[in-house]
């Protein structure tokens, strides 16, 4: 008989089900939320496991890694799939969840998520911390903005160079506002200085790599999103076409059919949200501030023309997530000219 295992991830403890074949329960256990732990457990019950899931979250990876070394088979499901299938049951509980996710493993009605390797999580690591420490950077000039502004004092535009120095020329003669306004200056710098650090480094790395080097042929497509992008696709041979990314990344639309009606919607929004973020970003810059030709470019524009600015900018980064995909699977860089293009951009 064959038997299927379902793990409700928290924090500290594990909430674990077994099921058999015929969907009853075999045993239940709550185990500290360690792969040693639950290793232990899953190999201590000495029946042949089909299948053990667990949900897609922030201790999934590690969890993913150590019971897969032990040669379990588990497998990482996605977080969407899993919430409405639980959703139908009426109390909602670790034990409740455990034993959802063990039916779901014996239908086999999941839908697995890649667990990315150790290489592309540190990247990722490294890219999320950059990102904190410059949003904590803004959020900060901003308060001081606001602080002032209850003074009738105006900041105004101002570049990130000179931002410091214009707040003191706003405050002087106000020793009293300085003093407040100093440790937020200080922590300002402080921040500023570190996120150096990361973007240094970031750049570093992508640099080094010839995958990221070669994306970065692509206009608007820098050393931030490029990493990002290597990172997020971590595998390039799991998608069987380069037009399946669009999708994964959540910047094909929605389709919404049924009887007569067939509507397409706005994009799904789902998947990596920083990466979407960013091929946004990169898209205006390649509409925007790139300054030589390419076919790209030209389509991009012809799709502004037809309907907005905004539906461009997303039209072309579902395009430059495609030709990224390409790019990497075929070793090549990017072509300038629509003759010289690769088919399935």
């Amino acid at each position: 008989m064959k038997y299927y295992a379902g793990l409700d991830v928290s924090v500290k403890e594990t909430s674990v089900c077994i099921v058999d074949e015929k969907g009853n329960i075999f045993r239940e256990q709550k185990v500290v939320s360690h792969p040693d732990d639950l290793v232990d457990l899953l190999h201590g019950l000495q029946v042949p496991l089909e299948r053990a899931g667990l949900e897609a979250g922030p201790m999934s990876q590690w969890l993913f890694d150590g019971l897969a070394k032990a040669g379990l088979p588990v497998i990482c499901i996605e977080t969407r799939h899993t919430k409405a299938f639980l959703k139908a049951q009426p109390n909602k509980s670790d034990r409740n969840d455990a034993r959802g996710i063990a039916q779901m493993m014996r239908v086999n009605l999941f839908r697995p998520v890649h667990v990315k390797t150790l290489t592309s999580q540190k990247r990722r690591a490294l890219l999320t911390a950059r990102t904190l420490l410059q949003g904590k950077v803004i959020a900060i000039e901003n308060d001081i903005r606001g602080l002032l502004r209850n003074f009738g004092l105006k900041v105004g535009a101002v570049g990130a160079g000179k931002y410091e120095e214009r707040i003191r020329e706003l405050i002087e003669g106000m020793p009293e506002l300085g003093e407040i306004l100093e440790p937020l200056l200080a922590a300002r710098q402080s921040l500023r200085d570190e996120f150096g650090k990361l973007d240094r480094k970031v750049r570093q790395v992508s640099k080094a790599d010839p995958v990221c080097r070669r994306l970065m042929s692509v206009p608007g497509v820098g050393a931030i999103v490029a990493l990002a992008y290597a990172s997020t696709i971590d595998i390039p041979a799991r998608f069987r076409n380069s037009r399946a990314v669009g999708a994964v990344l959540g910047l094909a639309p929605v389709l919404n059919q049924s009887g007569e009606s067939r509507r397409i919607g706005r994009i799904s929004l789902c998947g990596d949200a920083m990466m979407r973020t960013l091929l946004f970003e990169a898209a205006q810059v390649l509409l925007s501030r790139v300054t030589k030709w390419s076919w790209l470019k030209a389509w991009g524009m012809n799709v502004a023309k037809r309907s907005s600015g905004r539906k461009a900018i997303v039209a072309v980064a579902r395009r430059l997530a495609v030709i990224l995909h390409r790019i990497w699977v075929d070793g090549t860089e990017f072509r300038w000219t629509r003759d010289d293009a690769p088919v399935n951009a």
